[in-house]
């Protein structure tokens, strides 16, 4: 069951009840700048952080994405090092974080010895996009029993699976904007009206909506639909283009899209 200590709520309980979500990699480009720039994009408006542990096949991903799990595990990042992240932030930040990352880094960690470390450190929930619904049983048993949510990924598929996934869900819902892999896209053209409105019809659990937001205009209309907006491959470009000095335009980027959904 998850408890009250669970921060992810939390995050949501902004004063127009939507959240903004940012991803970034662990280890891009080292530790000590991912540390920093998950500071910096709190103190910018962001309401939850998802940390990427790097993975050598992220089937998930794109381009920019898929780079930054590169750079990171070139530049030796591992599960324990990101544990190490999640320490230091937690040395001076309550946000409310998540894992996302993939099947196999957990797994191989062990079910048990990884949602420990979780709820020692504070990590509130993990995302794993290769992990499919009917599975999900051998992970979500310890990661309950540890206090982190398994976060609920929902792609545009039928309102019948929507809502078999929506029952059961915990913390919040990633509602994925378009079919594909993550990355910025110019429009965003699914019905995720009809998704919402079936998410909600069997859940009072927040819903945002990730994959292709990259502007204010996006995250503000994407917000309005539901309860947030997580933007992921447009901060990683940030921190590619900029590399350790990120932390500047980061911050202006995060604040502006924060302005943008409270707006929604």
């Amino acid at each position: 069951m998850i408890n009250e200590k669970n921060k992810i709520r939390k995050a949501f309980d902004t004063p127009n009840k939507k959240a903004f979500i940012v991803f970034m990699t662990a280890g891009d480009p080292d530790a000590d700048s991912t540390v920093r720039f998950v500071l910096e994009a709190e103190k910018a408006g962001a309401d939850l952080v998802e940390i990427g542990i790097p993975f050598s096949d992220p089937t998930a991903e794109g381009v920019v994405i898929q780079d930054a799990n590169i750079r990171a595990l070139k530049n030796g990042m591992t599960t324990d090092g990101a544990f190490e992240i999640v320490r230091r932030i937690r040395e001076q930040s309550q946000i409310p974080i998540c894992f996302m990352t993939y099947c196999n880094p957990v797994f191989h960690y062990g079910y048990d010895r990884f949602f420990t470390r979780c709820e020692e450190l504070g990590v509130d929930g993990i995302i794993l996009p290769d992990l499919p619904y009917e599975e999900k049983e051998e992970v979500e048993g310890p990661a309950n029993a540890h206090n982190v949510a398994l976060i609920s990924m929902i792609a545009p598929t039928s309102e019948e699976r929507i809502q078999m996934v929506a029952r059961e869900a915990k913390g919040f819902i990633y509602v994925v904007s378009s079919m594909g892999v993550t990355g910025v896209r110019s429009e965003i053209k699914t019905d995720l009206a009809s998704i919402v409105e079936s998410i909600r019809q069997v859940t009072d659990v927040p819903c945002a909506v990730g994959f292709g937001i990259s502007t204010p205009e996006q995250a503000k209309k994407m917000a309005a639909l539901s309860d947030g907006s997580i933007v992921g491959s447009a901060v990683v470009k940030i921190i590619a283009a900029e590399g350790a000095g990120a932390a500047p335009k980061l911050h202006e980027y995060v604040s502006a899209m924060k302005k943008a959904v409270e707006e929604a």
